[in-house]
């Protein structure tokens, strides 16, 4: 009797078995009529219109697993599990790091409501100078640090102990080298800025900034840096996303460890200052010694040896994009009728700071599983995305920026109502206030994360890492943003008379 198989065969020597019937691991004999064997040809299964097979999609569904052995180059990229998210799991791992970051920016003003009052602040005025130049490290430095880490960990760069303890040296050495430059230019600014108005200069002052400036710096690079580590490690073991709660958490400690280790550090060299007078060069040459220690060690690591000598633009640019907001900050606070404002202002902008780094860390994320910097996979193929591909579609991008927009308004409520319990500000919170902070607020970040969607795909096609380079300008673009606006509402209470609110009282 000829078998089914003989009669679908092409040849007399030959058959065709369908794909279905390799479903069994055991190989597969077939003997013609004369007993010999016979040539058998697997047919394998065409592909669907959309380019996927049927047993791929059942298995996609059945599993979300990335770990497939299928290595068909017929299929599309997918993004991996951890960007598989609804827009409840977004909101709800995002909204502790982001209270806990809003929490941070209002306890940092608070301190420096304290200790605004103490010798150093008074007779070497400079220090205020170092003050938004070094809160910026947290958005040059550990929120990139941050970011990177994440899509690190996210794309199994951080699975085994040898790639964990390797991608943690570098990452580490990097970030010294660059706190540490950051921290010692950030100190040449404040020395011109603050002896060209006043046309004096001091020689002690000027290496105290130093000292106090490159210490901050790094002492507080090197704390942040390896709670970063411990949080985004924790993260992936607990099944949580580290794109969410890296970031903010960066955030919500950078403002406060940084202000109160300047503060302390600044304190301290100043009380040596006239019993031990080579205590502050001590102290600059020090930390300025142990850079090529630092530069060895990162340029020993693949993952950052590109930064480490590509990273610099972004870091110095932002400094004079944050250096602009202070600009306006400086001419505002200055009025005794905007006095009231300078309490809000860490407050707006580290909000929307810590908002928009959130969505690039994750948006960037979602491009490294797609493929390297310079690639056009099917997952980013926009180059100038209009605001409602940005907030309105169904991409899993589109969802977390809802999702922290939408985060914005309760957000601000409670740190609002934290300031004005602990009475800072000496602004009234009339409803009329409200509605002009809320708006300010609510515009500064809308601005931010649609450039974030364009700014991120924009550097992805030129071959740019948006880990390293995007967050430094999306944070200090959020504090000239959120100055400028904040400013603009404070003049325009003032200017339509709101009395009530006291504002700048």
């Amino acid at each position: 009797m000829t078998s089914k198989l003989e009669q679908e065969s092409p040849q007399a020597n030959g058959a065709v078995v369908p794909r279905d019937c390799l479903a069994s691991p055991e190989p597969l004999e077939f003997l013609g009529p004369d007993g010999t064997g016979v040539e058998v040809v697997v047919l394998e299964s065409r592909a669907n219109a959309k380019g996927v097979r049927e047993e791929d999609a059942l298995l996609e569904n059945g599993s979300q697993s990335n770990e497939s052995d299928d290595t068909s180059t017929d299929r599309g990229p997918e993004p991996a599990s951890p960007l598989k998210e609804t827009s409840f799991s977004i909101g709800l791992q995002v909204l502790f790091p982001f209270l806990l970051a809003g929490f941070g920016t209002v306890a940092a003003g608070m301190v420096l409501d304290i200790v605004q009052h103490w010798d150093v602040f008074k007779y070497v005025t400079e220090v205020f100078i170092l003050v938004p130049a070094l809160l910026g490290l947290k958005g040059n430095l550990e929120m990139t640090l941050a970011s990177r880490l994440s899509t690190a960990a996210n794309i199994g760069q951080m699975d085994t102990p040898k790639e964990l303890w390797k991608m943690i040296a570098g990452n580490m050495a990097l970030i010294q080298v660059q706190a540490t430059v950051v921290g010692f230019l950030a100190s040449i600014a404040a020395v011109v800025f603050g002896w060209i108005p006043d046309g004096h200069f001091s020689m002690a002052h000027a290496v105290l900034l130093c000292a106090s400036s490159v210490a901050t710096a790094f002492i507080a690079s090197l704390v942040l840096g390896m709670i970063m580590i411990g949080v985004i490690i924790g993260s992936r073991k607990m099944g949580i996303n580290p794109d969410n709660v890296a970031t903010p958490i960066a955030a919500s400690l950078g403002d406060l460890i940084t202000l109160a280790l300047l503060s302390g550090i600044s304190w301290g060299l100043y009380k040596e200052l006239e019993s031990k007078a080579y205590m502050n060069p001590l102290v600059c040459a020090f930390f300025i010694s142990l850079l090529p220690i630092w530069v060895i060690v990162a340029k020993r690591n693949s993952a950052t040896r590109e930064v480490l000598y590509s990273g610099w633009e972004p870091v110095i640019i932002a400094m004079a994009i944050s250096s602009i907001g202070g600009l306006i900050l400086d001419r505002t606070v200055s009025d005794p009728n905007f006095a009231g404002m300078a309490v809000f202002t860490p407050v707006i902008n580290g909000v929307g700071g810590n908002l928009v780094a959130v969505q690039a860390s994750r948006i960037s994320t979602y491009l490294h599983m797609s493929g390297m910097p310079g690639d056009s996979p099917e997952t980013a193929p926009r180059k100038c995305p209009s605001p409602c591909s940005t907030f309105f579609s169904s991409d899993v991008n589109s969802r977390s920026a809802r999702v922290l927009f939408l985060l914005v308004v309760p957000g601000h409520l409670i740190f609002l109502y934290t300031i004005h319990s602990m009475q800072g500000g000496h602004t009234t919170l009339t409803l009329i206030f409200i509605v002009f902070y809320m708006t300010a607020a609510l515009l500064q970040v809308l601005i931010l994360l649609y450039i974030a969607d364009w700014m991120v795909h924009w550097m992805w096609g030129r071959h740019l890492d948006p880990d390293n380079f995007s967050i430094p300008y999306l944070t200090a673009l959020g504090d000239l943003i959120g100055t400028g606006l904040l400013a603009l509402s404070f003049h325009v209470l003032w200017l339509i008379g709101d009395r009530d609110s006291d504002v700048g009282d």
